[in-house]
């Protein structure tokens, strides 16, 4: 086997001699979303920077390492297999983008780019936790859930967004003569609409009219019920994968481990 593609298969997860840099990996990631939030603790931060840049230092070099080996070998994989426009193909695959963005703040200084848009883009380092779902068999199964319902999921969507819409639009009508700076216009509604739509209260903009305050409670029911299908959708779609998943580890477990024949 050629080098490439030992590193391929060593570097992929779920491979049996790279189970250790599996773990590895996983733990990095994890101590540096760690790290990220003990960063916004200013006392912490103040007292500690010096570990914290020198931590940030060698995540980057491992990152940036496996990032390269990944670029390198995934020649290997078919889809991938062009030299030129398959590894372009993975640059900008979702899971190759995760991976330049978990590393790129740390080198935009290095271009002039603004210090001050620089910190701002430092932000992008919570994307390292995203690496995960290629380590989490959980959140892989998460991704083809919601691949499989999409449709089923689109539709909510639009039926949320239209719900939105008409419900904002009554309320505009009916509050907007009694508080016409809160209840501006129709986009500035919305944002009753959606904290009314996801159930976490009115905020700061809630209606005071009978008229207004009746359609808020009819609202905020049917709000309840319309996030409960997603979450039914994807509680049925998370049900059938592991249905699936069980029956084909027992029809495995009824073959022959050697020749592939029924026991």
């Amino acid at each position: 086997m050629h080098i490439r593609e030992h590193v391929y298969y060593f570097l992929e997860p779920g491979d049996d001699t790279g189970r250790v840099v599996d773990g590895a990996i996983v733990v990095l990631i994890f101590l540096n979303i760690v790290a990220l939030m003990l960063e916004t603790v200013e006392s912490v931060y103040s007292a500690h920077k010096a570990a914290f840049t020198l931590f940030e230092g060698i995540s980057v070099a491992l990152f940036s390492v496996e990032y390269i080996l990944r670029i390198w070998s995934c020649t290997t994989n078919p889809r991938h297999a062009h030299p030129i426009s398959g590894r372009l193909r993975f640059i900008v695959s979702p899971l190759g983008v995760i991976d330049l963005l978990a590393i790129l703040p740390f080198f935009l200084p290095f271009f002039g780019v603004d210090l001050r848009f620089v910190r701002t883009v430092r932000l992008l380092r919570i994307f390292r936790i995203v690496k995960l779902a290629r380590y989490s068999r959980a959140l892989r199964l998460l991704g083809h859930v919601v691949y499989q319902r999409k449709e089923e999921l689109l539709s909510i969507f639009f039926v949320l967004l239209t719900l939105l819409i008409i419900s904002s639009s009554f309320m505009f009508f009916a509050e907007h003569s009694v508080q016409p700076d809160v209840f501006s216009s129709i986009p500035t509604t919305m944002w009753w609409g959606i904290v009314t739509l996801t159930t976490v209260g009115y905020g700061d903009t809630y209606p005071i009219t009978p008229l207004g305050q009746t359609i808020g409670a009819i609202i905020a029911v049917l709000g309840i019920g319309m996030f409960a299908l997603p979450a039914g959708i994807l509680g049925a779609g998370f049900t059938d994968e592991l249905q699936k998943m069980r029956q084909s580890k027992e029809g495995a477990s009824e073959c022959c481990p050697h020749c592939g024949g029924e026991l």
